[in-house]
């Protein structure tokens, strides 16, 4: 930060939770945890408050206080039969049961690899393959895509009750005690495709994991604080007063937007979670409503749906008190709607990564109004740096590759060497991927990005990974994928295809049936003549782009 925030500066003094001290040549936080599961056992506290509303299948309601959820949690976590070190697989969607099996290995001191459950069979045995986990731990769907994809391991399926005698027999033994994680111990595996197109897991450490945790609580302690000094009282008393926060959980949990934004931040702050397991605009409103819900956060598609595919004449919103968007550059438009719609709410947007545990900058409330363009303000214990191709540090205001180094940041990509010496600088700073730069008060801004990746929807789609696929397509001899600008999703994945005998809707369907659905291109121009290539003979997609409706209207 440029300039020392006076209420920066209060809230991290010595003595405080927040205290920041250095450590190992990073900026930290003195009174961190070194072991994840200390703070989500800190949680027991909030005891009978409601923690989790879910939602299943066929509609009915489940509510669970946290006192619940703790007793679930440590009936599960001895059947686990694992030791410190051990990884555990999980794979489901958004349910109570994920975020009870998330506690229960951190309790039982596993490795918690959590599997993006809308993968094809054969994606997700690859991520199990790639951790060789001693269990994996999934909802009725996942457990069977994983069989039909081969997996033979052991699997527990959560959503099957178990027999009490089963439940009896492991309450009856005695759970070795793990003993506490070392702040380097790996906490957590979270997948992210690579340009290559094959997955691979960020190792996020514990120590890592709870720095990214702990900045985003003291950001929305630093918003307490400063609306205290706002209404001229103090931040203990308006603290002391607030009523419990509800928050509408409609990432994936498998993100980190989702596990920690959506779940571990609320944990530990005692505000109930209300699970959405499919993102229905109208549902969400009705939810809004019914649980009062005061914080939202959601990718810009979601927003725009809120608005305009949902009937908000009649509904009430007056609950909302923060609205906060990424995974993608919330468009200005659609943040003043959002603004009429609910004028009571603070609105925030940040930018980050899976590999930086998180987000590395945010902006929340009049911070962020007033420099609408910016993804944030570098949070305080990011070291942020703009680089040119050449490996020239950049000075203020121009752009380069953005680089980070810090205590959020991973230890790497699991068993990947060559990836992560490819993820990091010499001296050891993370490549980000994105292209911008910092102003002289410390506001980031997104220019491009180094990758060749599209977000859409919020879900980031690699190029390189489609393309893969499309390749080994019956009749397909050349391809390549790209976005372009979509008003709902923020980019729409489209593809030209070379080749003989194909269809759009076969390509579509053929790329749907390998990967992800959301993978699948929205659109596929099939052409005759070979795709235009640059000096070294790539395909030059920005060719491509500009030529995109001449080849979709051949069609």
């Amino acid at each position: 930060m440029s300039q020392i925030d006076p209420v920066f500066a209060a809230v991290t003094a010595p003595g405080t939770p927040f205290e920041l001290t250095e450590r190992d040549g990073l900026r930290q936080f003195a009174n961190a945890a070194p072991d994840l599961n200390l703070m989500i056992e800190h949680a027991r506290r909030h005891g009978d408050k409601t923690f989790l509303v879910d939602f299943s299948s066929d509609g009915a309601e489940r509510r669970l206080t946290f006192e619940q959820v703790f007793a679930w949690r440590d009936q599960l976590a001895p059947m686990l039969h694992i030791r410190r070190g051990d990884r555990v697989a999980i794979c489901m969607r958004n349910r109570a049961e994920w975020i009870i099996a998330f506690m229960a290995v951190m309790k039982a001191g596993g490795i918690a690899a959590v599997l993006n459950s809308r993968g094809s069979p054969a994606e997700l045995v690859a991520m199990i393959d790639d951790v060789t986990p001693e269990l994996v731990l999934a909802d009725s769907r996942r457990a069977a895509l994983i069989r039909e994809g081969g997996y033979q391991g052991r699997m527990l399926d959560l959503t099957k009750p178990f027999e009490g005698q089963e439940i009896e027999r492991r309450a009856g033994e005695a759970m070795p005690d793990p003993g506490l994680a070392r702040p380097l111990d790996p906490a957590t595996i979270l997948f992210t495709s690579g340009t290559t197109g094959r997955v691979k897991g960020a190792v996020l450490t514990h120590r890592s994991l709870i720095t990214g945790l702990m900045l985003m609580q003291l950001s929305g302690v630093m918003v307490l604080h400063n609306m205290a000094r706002a209404h001229g009282i103090p931040a203990e008393t308006l603290m002391a007063n607030l009523p419990q926060q509800a928050v509408l959980l409609v990432y994936p949990l498998f993100h980190i937007s989702g596990l920690g934004a959506a779940f571990l931040s609320p944990l530990f702050a005692g505000s109930k979670i209300v699970i959405m397991r499919r993102w229905d605009a109208q549902e969400a409103v009705r939810l809004i409503e019914a649980e009062k819900i005061t914080m939202f956060s959601a990718v810009p598609t979601m927003l725009w749906d809120l608005l305009h595919g949902a009937r908000l004449g009649d509904a009430d919103l007056s609950s909302l008190r923060n609205i906060a968007s990424g995974g993608q550059a919330l468009p200005v438009n659609l943040l003043d709607e959002i603004r009429a719609a609910c004028p009571q709410a603070v609105m925030g947007t940040g930018y980050g990564m899976t590999e930086a545990s998180g987000s590395l900058a945010q902006a929340v409330g009049e911070d962020f109004i007033r420099n609408r363009a910016s993804a944030g303000r570098v949070l305080p214990l990011a070291e942020v740096r703009i680089v040119a191709p050449d490996g020239t540090v950049l000075p203020t205001g121009e752009s380069g590759e953005i680089q980070l180094k810090g205590a959020m940041v991973m230890a790497g990509y699991w068993n990947r060497p060559e990836e992560t010496a490819a993820a990091f600088t010499e001296d050891g700073w993370l490549r980000t991927g994105d292209v911008g730069y910092v102003d002289a008060e410390g506001y980031i801004f997104i220019v491009d990005r180094v990758k060749d990746m599209v977000i859409s929807g919020g879900e980031n789609i690699y190029c390189a990974e489609v393309e893969r696929v499309m390749g080994e397509i019956p009749g397909v001899g050349e391809c390549a994928a790209f976005g372009i600008p979509d008003e709902r999703l923020g980019e729409l994945l489209v593809a030209v295809v070379r080749g003989e005998g194909l269809t759009e809707r076969a390509v579509i369907d053929q790329v749907g049936e390998r990967l992800a659905r959301y993978k699948a291109p929205g659109r596929v121009a099939i052409v005759s003549q070979p795709l235009p290539r640059n000096d070294v003979g790539k395909v030059n997609k920005v060719a491509l782009r500009a030529a995109w409706s001449n080849l979709i209207g051949e069609q």
